[in-house]
Order: C-alpha cells, then sequence, then structure tokens
C-alpha cells in the first residue's frame, strides 16, 4: 500500500503574505471604528462638540457647516465600499455586488464627500500650509476617482485597478492621519498647531507613495509573467541535427564522396 500523498506546506512568503492581509484588515478595522465613534459623537448634531470646540469662528459660515457634517456622516460610508474593491472573493463569487459597491463609491467621492472637504479645506486649521495640503488632497481624490470610472467605463480594467488604488490610498487619509498625529504626539509632543500642519501633509503623501511603489511593483510582476518563456539551448557538446549532417558527410572516405559528385 502506498502512503497517502500529503499536500507541501505553504510557502513562507505565502504565510507572510496571509499575515500582513489580515494584518491590515484588522487596522483597518478598528480605525473604522474609532471614526464610527468620531462621527456619533455629533448625533445628533451639535455645533459644540470635539472638533467643532476649535471651529467656532467659522461654524456660522453656512457652506463650511454643511460641508463639514456632510463629509462627517459620509466619509465611514466610502471607507466601507471602497475596502470592498480589492477584495478578490467578492469580484469572483458576487461581482454585481461589486460593481454596485463600486458605484456607490464613486458617487460619494465625486457628488458628496469629496466636494464637501473640497469647501472645508479652504478653511483648515494650521493657516496656509495646511489649507494648501487639504485643498489638493480633495482635488487629487476627486480626480483619481473619476479616472478610475472612466477607465472601468472604457473597460481598460489594468487603469483601472491602478486608477482605485490610487483613490483609495487617499481615501485611507483618514485613517492615517490620525495615526500619524498619535505617533507624532506620542514621540515628540509638539504643539497642536505644528502636528495639524505636519499631519496635513503626512497624512496622505506617504499613502500616495506607497501606492505609486505597489503600482509600479505589479506591473513589472505583470510583464514578467506576460513575456514568453526563453528558448532551450542544447548544453554544451550536444550537437543539434543541423550539426550532425556535415559531420556524418566529413567522416566519409574521400573516394566514397567523390563518387557521390561523379553520381
Amino acid at each position: 500500500m502506498h502512503a497517502p500523498r500529503q499536500s507541501p506546506p505553504p510557502a513562507p512568503r505565502a504565510g507572510w503574505r496571509v499575515a500582513a492581509r489580515w494584518a491590515a484588515y484588522g487596522a483597518l478595522a478598528w480605525f473604522t471604528w474609532l471614526l464610527l465613534r468620531i462621527t456619533l459623537q455629533y448625533w445628533p448634531i451639535d455645533d459644540d462638540v470635539a472638533f467643532l470646540r476649535v471651529k467656532q469662528d467659522v461654524i456660522d459660515i453656512l457652506p463650511w457647516k454643511v460641508a463639514f457634517f456632510v463629509h462627517v456622516f459620509t466619509s465611514v460610508l466610502v471607507l466601507l465600499a471602497g475596502f470592498t474593491q480589492f477584495a478578490p472573493a467578492l469580484l469572483r463569487r458576487r461581482p454585481r455586488w461589486h460593481r454596485w459597491l463600486g458605484r456607490a463609491y464613486v458617487a460619494n467621492v465625486l457628488l458628496v464627500t469629496g466636494p464637501a472637504s473640497l469647501v472645508m479645506g479652504f478653511l483648515a486649521n494650521g493657516g496656509p500650509l495646511s489649507r494648501v495640503a487639504f485643498v489638493l488632497l480633495a482635488v487629487l481624490w476627486i480626480w483619481t476617482t473619476w479616472r478610475a470610472y472612466a477607465a472601468v467605463r472604457a473597460r481598460d480594467f489594468h487603469a483601472h485597478r491602478e486608477w482605485m488604488i490610487r483613490s483609495y490610498a487617499l481615501t485611507l487619509s483618514a485613517v492615517t492621519l490620525r495615526a500619524w498625529k498619535y505617533g507624532i504626539v506620542l514621540l515628540f509632543a509638539p504643539g497642536p498647531m505644528t502636528v495639524y500642519r505636519l499631519v496635513a501633509w503626512l497624512g496622505w503623501t506617504v499613502n500616495l507613495a506607497v501606492a505609486e511603489w505597489w503600482i509600479w511593483r505589479t506591473r513589472r510582476l505583470r510583464v514578467a509573467l506576460s513575456a514568453p518563456p526563453p528558448e532551450k539551448r542544447p548544453a554544451t557538446g550536444q550537437a543539434t541535427r543541423g550539426d550532425t549532417l556535415p559531420r556524418a558527410s566529413a567522416s566519409l572516405p574521400q573516394s566514397a564522396r567523390r563518387g557521390e559528385s561523379l553520381r
């Protein structure tokens, strides 16, 4: 009797990828819960709670106030809807869900929370340096999301995926901005406005740099997988069919070769 065949153990690299993926899922879930708790502080709508306590100088500006509450109550939805777009199992098993959640993400960014973020950016804390950062973030967020939508409409799925990576990297600034804030305060304890100016840029520029690296890496991998396999060459000293014929003819006696030429 033969012993039953056992499947080989998973490669170490694959194990690290699974662990890293679940770590990312856990971090995203924790920060999403944190954002949800922050959001619930403003319900029922209150003008003098949490972050709004330092925005009393602009709270009576109606466009800013509307933009703030729109942004607060829709950002968590964008975070969750965008996250589903990078779940391979959902794309394979529920492609219709993938499309509808993607449409919800695009509509929210382009028509709701993206424009609200742009309005808020013009009156951000920290002066001109922070305001430029947040306005640029909002513009790039809307633009990358539009490019992702235009690419999928043109059925250019590689470009669609790359633009969605950029868009979601900017979406995650809501998470990474707070992570940078906690880390900087814990390590250096600078003043509040200094922290705000720093995280206004670090919250999304690092995300975008990582996204570009990931896109570059996946492009190289795709090119490597699509390249034709190299032709096998004979080993050194191994004769090919074309090489054997002249050698066989050369090994004949001179008289035989002369007779062949006469015939």
